[in-house]
């Protein structure tokens, strides 16, 4: 280890282990990486599931250079700036059905805890504060802030931080590879899964429940595509029970699944929609949740010269992110980038698919330009064979993937080409027979 590795300490990471053998990235351009020394990195994963458009587009460059040379900063609180309404109009405008308010926030974890927030708030205003119960779902990510790692659902981000908030409940997850194993894009069995719910109404008394957070598409667990009429069935009870259904884009959001919002791939309109990464292509750091029209108008009562929402952030709608968002929404329209996906998701099917027969795989699993390969855990050693491919495809032939758990990962640039996805399957399919 060198003094200059010595004072960081990075997130989500193996610290000792990357120290030893540092994966240092220095440039980016179109769909690569290149590192400190110079080799070619083809990124397989949208640098962390968010640089859909690729990498250093020079019409978001531009828009963020001229956007700090003409304002840096406006305060959020009481004041305003024209970009901010812009990018706001904009992104309503992509989501589905009557979802038409946008609060913006700095990342996932932050549009996580909005939307939780807002849940709780939402019924208050509205006489019903006994609503305080969330429910999540097992495997669920929804980032790192305390209201997130409560109503998700995977256990390392939990276990050490005792206490969770209160009054949280779980649906089971929808992974069965019993039934379901290397399903080409929705499995067919699972929809019952989401009967849960009925089952935690009966528990807690559904009068007691605020909302239910899912991801369409889990995607941190190891891309757990949901089954076919799961989400329309959590839709219904949501319904017929009074709560609050919130759909964690914050992957899926901006073209991952063939369609701008998953929830128009999955036909589900959820009443709010956290969403961040693909916003900004990753360029600069911005989150934001989008509301239906009921749940904005249930705040806006009282004297109209009183907040009525006390929640907010000192960056959010920054300047340079509103400027990042617009130029990013601007590359996505021109390029189509926002339904390349649905265009490309057959080949990309076949292509992971492919790799059924290859050494230690037993699932995989995909929708739009997003897949996961599950292997077979090494025995006493969980893990470390899915990142043992993950360094061989770094180090030894020039790919960037991303494991979780024991499952590869997949969810490249929506600029990707066939040859691309071929490299990327090919790598998998060398290391997964150097790899023990």
């Amino acid at each position: 280890m060198t003094a200059a590795l010595d004072a960081y300490w990075m997130p989500f990471t193996a610290n000792r282990q990357f120290k030893q053998q540092p994966r240092l990235l220095a440039r980016s351009s179109g769909m690569h990486y290149w590192t400190d020394d110079g080799r070619q990195i083809l990124d397989g994963v949208a640098g962390l599931w968010c640089v859909n458009a690729g990498h250093a587009r020079p019409r978001i460059v531009q828009a963020i250079a001229e956007q700090a040379a003409e304002l840096d900063y406006a305060p959020p609180f009481q004041m305003a700036h024209p970009k901010a309404f812009e990018l706001a109009e904009r992104v309503a405008a992509l989501a589905p059905g009557d979802m038409n308010k946008v609060f913006f926030t700095n990342s996932g974890s932050e549009s996580v805890e909005t939307a939780l927030k807002m849940a709780l708030a939402y019924h208050r205003v509205r006489g019903e504060g006994h609503r305080t119960r969330l429910i999540g779902r097992e495997r669920g990510y929804h980032g790192v802030n305390f209201g997130g790692i409560s109503v998700g659902g995977m256990v390392a981000n939990r276990k050490m931080f005792g206490n969770m908030l209160g009054g949280v409940d779980h649906l089971r997850h929808t992974h069965d590879p019993a039934k379901n194993a290397f399903s080409v894009g929705q499995p067919a069995h699972g929809a019952d899964l989401a009967d849960d719910l009925e089952r935690l109404c009966a528990l807690h008394d559904a009068s007691t429940i605020a909302a239910v957070i899912v991801e369409p598409v889990a995607g941190s667990t190891g891309v757990l595509v949901p089954p076919q009429g799961y989400l329309q069935r959590l839709r219904e009870l949501c319904d017929k029970h009074g709560i609050l259904l919130i759909f964690d884009e914050v992957i899926t959001g901006f073209g991952r699944t063939g369609a701008p919002f998953g929830a128009q791939t999955f036909g589900v309109t959820p009443d709010l929609m956290t969403v961040a990464k693909g916003l900004t292509n990753g360029c600069v750091p911005m989150g934001a949740v989008i509301a239906r029209q009921h749940v904005y108008d249930a705040f806006m009562q009282g004297p109209e010269h009183l907040i009525e929402f006390f929640h907010g952030y000192t960056y959010s709608a920054h300047p340079l992110a509103c400027a990042a968002g617009l130029a990013t929404l601007d590359t996505y329209a021109e390029e189509g980038l926002l339904t390349r996906a649905s265009e490309l998701q057959g080949y990309f099917a076949e292509a992971l698919h492919s790799l059924r027969d290859a050494p230690h795989v037993i699932d995989i699993r995909n929708i739009g330009l997003v897949g996961g390969i599950e292997l077979t855990p090494r025995p006493g050693a969980p893990t470390q064979r899915a990142f043992d491919v993950f360094l061989d495809a770094f180090h030894k032939q020039g790919v960037l993937l991303r494991t979780t758990g024991d499952t590869i990962a997949l969810s490249p640039p929506l600029i990707i080409e066939r040859t691309q996805i071929d490299q990327l399957v090919d790598t998998i399919r060398t290391a997964l027979k150097r790899v023990a």
